[in-house]
């Protein structure tokens, strides 16, 4: 089991993954800290000290080789594992993470949507089966579903992280502008496009340039 690491070196995970898929497609079989560096935009010493919390990931001297590190980052993030996921609320955002190819890079699908409205439960949204609020529980569990994407509106939003963390959810994707206390072996990730453009436009405005890396917590 890998030791606890600092949440903005989880974050840069999946970050390093994928450029590594970039450079094994491209036939790379080797790379250094700086040219990950000029590529994700992260400083190599905070490259380095990311890798340094997995053991000696690379030699000094010759780099990281990339297929090993696509391996091992592979086990880490569980991309050697399809992960199904469910998605509540059914509306135009949901709709559009339905129709986004998850699986193009990453084992992630959704494997079932949720929704009140009775002109599409009981249809197939981008080959997802879009079932009713009431049948939420028994899918859960009968297609072992551990993460789940909320895009409801917000007066609605409450109630259904309650029963999603009643239901043994163990991830939840938070599209809402609400912030929920859950128990502590549940973990919310929260999305705020809002908040992101507000942010960016403030950058903008104060002139303050970036890459928008996010500071060690």
């Amino acid at each position: 089991m890998v030791k606890p690491i600092p949440r903005a070196t989880a974050l840069r995970l999946p970050i390093y993954h994928r450029y590594l898929r970039f450079l094994q497609n491209s036939g790379k079989k080797r790379v250094s800290s700086t040219e990950l560096s000029e590529a994700v935009k992260v400083d190599s010493a905070t490259i380095r000290r990311d890798f340094s919390y997995f053991g000696a990931l690379g030699k000094r001297g010759y780099g990281y080789d990339v297929d090993y590190l696509i391996d091992f980052f592979t086990r880490i993030l569980n991309q050697d594992r399809l992960t199904s996921v469910g998605l509540v609320g059914v509306g135009n955002l949901g709709n559009a993470l339905l129709n986004y190819n998850f699986r193009k890079n990453h084992n992630i699908r959704i494997s079932a949507g949720f929704d009140i409205n009775p002109e599409i439960v009981g249809t197939i949204h981008s080959g997802v089966p879009i079932y009713a609020m009431d049948e939420l529980e028994q899918q859960i569990q009968d297609q072992q579903i551990e993460i789940m994407i909320v895009t409801v509106p917000q007066e609605y939003a409450q109630d259904v992280v309650g029963r999603l963390v009643t239901s043994g959810i163990k991830g939840i994707l938070n599209f809402t502008p609400l912030r929920f206390q859950v128990p502590e072996n549940v973990v919310v990730q929260n999305v705020d496009l809002t908040n992101e453009l507000q942010t960016l436009i403030y950058f903008i405005d104060n002139n303050i340039h970036g890459n928008g890396e996010l500071p060690e917590i």
